[in-house]
């Protein structure tokens, strides 16, 4: 049950700028870690690309119960006068930041590969099932103590997704530019202790972030907190029921698979493919730019079209550019900048409405049960992002071994080929899976989530 508290100021620039500052924090480590984790492990510290991949897709293992335990915990916190999600901002953004520094150990690079491994997969957990987890899954759910109203929630996505542009442009379009380095034979290498300052100092500027969020941003529902026992075949009894959650869920898991996979790829692609590290940064610039433009439209086309249904074309435009880039195997850079471009609309579309559907997701659940369980509900979408996230980097990791990629062959040409199709084959075949799971899985169209919003300001 929530109530909105009266004698508040409104909702308006402020807590959206705010909210805005909350994604950009989160995408400055969660970004660094996606793009450049799987690189730095094989490159600088020589794991196997397989062995990185199946330790992040084992890290999911974990998170299905921290996940859900810190769900949990926040649905059961008590409010306190700034909110009952906010406080967790202050409270989580300096393990985090450091959490994520320890991830780029480059001073344990000469130690014997068996602690480097248990470095990495001990500094992984830590950082994304403890601390990420911590922070991440409380900011998440605020959106819906934000404000009840669906226009302002829309509203609220389409900033996050600017601050999560933000990050993606300081660590996809800056980032290459620094840490890397092209030695005598004109190859371009990434550099380890570059990394080391690199993640330093974004770890600096998420805590500024997340502390502009967390005084910015003001809670205006009261969300009460839940006393009753927690009972785990309740909840799993309920989330088999909650067809909506499955379905956003899903459909997140394989967005997030070819997203991520895009960046993964992105630091093989450029500089053993392309030889041109430098096309990364512009790439990334130019998808962050449509990003951006088109976030000023995103909240009027979801307001006449849905969300559901701007999902679906945005799998469409996904899909159909990465299969033809496959089939044509160019090597010229201005088509594949096409092809990448109108995918990344497809990709734009979604993350800008995508929160947004989160919280359509809550209000069905609470209309459907009577109950509102905003920290449970994100905390099984935070872990199904976080698994497009492994699977991303373990199939990714395993299928680079298998083209033999090593420092050794990086550059020979079957290897780079090779990398080329995973670059195409796996965001295309993640689409259209995506497409699939909207149309076939996922129930709020348009009229759903206008009839639910209807049924909830009735009964407040």
């Amino acid at each position: 049950m929530s109530t909105t508290k009266k004698n508040v100021k409104p909702f308006g620039i402020r807590d959206k700028v705010g909210y805005m500052f909350g994604d950009f924090g989160n995408d400055l480590t969660f970004v660094l870690s996606s793009m450049m984790l799987l690189k730095f492990y094989t490159d600088i510290m020589g794991v196997s690309a397989a062995i990185v991949g199946m330790m992040m897709m084992g890290a999911r293992f974990v998170d299905a119960v921290t996940d859900i335990t810190m769900g949990q915990i926040v649905d059961r916190s008590r409010p306190t006068a700034k909110g009952k999600f906010a406080p967790w901002l202050k409270r989580m953004c300096g393990p985090v930041a450091v959490a994520s520094v320890l991830l780029y150990a480059t001073w344990f690079q000469d130690m014997p590969m068996a602690f480097k491994v248990f470095w990495m997969f001990f500094s992984y957990l830590l950082w994304g099932s403890v601390c990420y987890t911590g922070i991440n899954i409380p900011y998440g759910s605020m959106a819906s103590a934000i404000s009840e109203k669906p226009e302002d929630r829309t509203s609220l996505s389409n900033w996050r997704t600017i601050g999560a542009t933000l990050g993606n442009i300081a660590i996809g379009v800056i980032l290459p530019l620094f840490v890397y380095y092209t030695d005598s034979e004109g190859k371009q290498w990434l550099s380890g202790t570059r990394m080391s300052i690199a993640a330093v100092i974004c770890s600096v500027l998420a805590v500024i972030c997340y502390l502009l969020c967390y005084n910015l941003v003001t809670e205006r529902v009261k969300i009460e907190q839940k006393t009753e026992k927690f009972s785990v075949m309740f909840l799993v009894n309920s989330l088999i029921q909650n067809k909506a959650l499955i379905g956003i869920a899903v459909t997140s898991l394989f967005l997030i698979l070819a997203q991520i996979s895009l960046g993964n790829m992105g630091a093989y692609l450029y500089p053993n493919y392309f030889r041109n590290i430098a096309i990364l940064s512009v790439i990334s610039l130019i998808g962050h730019m449509i990003t951006l433009a088109m976030s000023p439209f995103i909240e009027t086309f979801a307001k006449k079209i849905g969300k559901k249904e701007i999902a679906i074309v945005a799998s469409v435009l996904g899909a159909v550019p990465m299969l033809v880039a496959f089939v044509l195997h160019t090597k010229n850079v201005i088509v594949w900048m096409v092809c990448y471009c109108i995918t990344w609309v497809g990709v734009s579309m979604f993350i800008l409405i995508c929160w947004a559907m989160i919280t359509d997701v809550i209000d069905d659940t609470e209309v459907k049960t009577g109950s509102r369980s905003d920290g449970t509900v994100y905390s099984i979408y935070s872990f199904c992002r976080k698994l497009g996230q492994a699977l991303s980097s373990g199939l990714t990791g395993v299928l680079l071994s298998m083209v033999g990629y090593s420092t050794a062959t990086a550059f020979d040409t079957p290897v780079v080929n090779g990398i080329y199709n995973i670059t195409c084959l796996v965001p295309g075949i993640a689409f259209v899976l995506m497409f699939l799971s909207l149309v076939f899985l996922y129930p709020l169209n348009k009229k759903k989530v206008e009839e639910n919003a209807k049924k909830l300001l009735e009964k407040r």
